[in-house]
């Protein structure tokens, strides 16, 4: 049952500057709906949890991470410098990963789930044959993505052409290609769909202190492809295709 009462957007936008090189901290950012309200797809704690917790970490460690290389790079530490690119990497990437999944999802009230029109439609007709094949293919190889990553639809502005990537962990997309724009990325850590703990955590997560309300039953019992089948009911295409028009005008 979703808690509708306690389930709302968390407001976090500010970003400070950091050194005497103005570099910027980062903060977590608002959602545009509220938790609960991607159900059934996907449920309100899960959308909490994956916000609050898993989002916030990310950005807490790539904060604490900019602020080490701001003293490094003061210092003339350059050993240390190097040492922070794999944490600026892996934090930032999951930071700027989340910032674009939330875009991605819409309540179906707001048309989430609706298929994509114009210029977007036609370019996955003509590059995938079809709305229903394009599905299946990301879906296909989000499954078969081994461990932790998303799986992305993008544009490649310098061809012109769309794109299905897959990427490791928290890597950007833009790790594939410079030219490469993200129209649609879907997370396929656990921690997008993990169901039930009952008295354990799931692999990789056992440092974000889950409260004790999201223990009983959380969704998709960690089957992946059960999670990527229902996630297209609030996929927000409008966004997409926004992105699409701008790069592909």
């Amino acid at each position: 049952m979703a808690l509708r009462t306690l389930i709302t957007r968390k407001t976090l936008k500010t970003t400070t500057p950091l050194g005497f090189r103005g570099l910027q901290t980062f903060s977590l950012p608002d959602l545009p709906y509220d938790y609960g309200d991607l159900e059934p797809a996907i449920s309100g704690e899960i959308m909490q949890l994956h916000h609050q917790k898993h989002h916030q970490t990310y950005i807490t460690n790539y904060n604490k991470a900019l602020e080490q290389l701001d003293s490094a790079i003061t210092k003339g530490d350059a050993s240390t410098v190097v040492k922070l690119q794999g944490a600026i990497k892996f934090n930032g990437g999951g930071h700027v990963n989340h910032s674009i999944f939330w875009k991605n999802l819409a309540p179906v009230r707001e048309g989430g789930g609706e298929p994509p029109k114009a210029s977007l439609s036609s370019a996955i007709d003509s590059h995938f044959g079809s709305l229903e094949a394009l599905v299946q293919k990301m879906n296909a190889e989000g499954a078969a993505l081994q461990g932790s990553g998303w799986v992305w639809l993008a544009v490649d502005k310098e061809f012109k052409r769309l794109v299905v990537e897959t990427t490791a962990n928290q890597d950007p997309l833009v790790t594939k290609g410079p030219s490469l724009v993200p129209l649609l990325g879907i997370d396929v850590w656990e921690h997008a769909y993990y169901l039930q703990f009952f008295g354990f955590l799931a692999p990789g997560i056992a440092s974000f202190n889950i409260p004790d309300v999201f223990a009983p039953q959380l969704q998709y019992k960690n089957v992946r492809p059960d999670y990527l089948k229902n996630i297209w009911k609030v996929i927000n295409w409008k966004y997409a295709g926004e992105i699409y028009d701008k790069e592909c005008p």
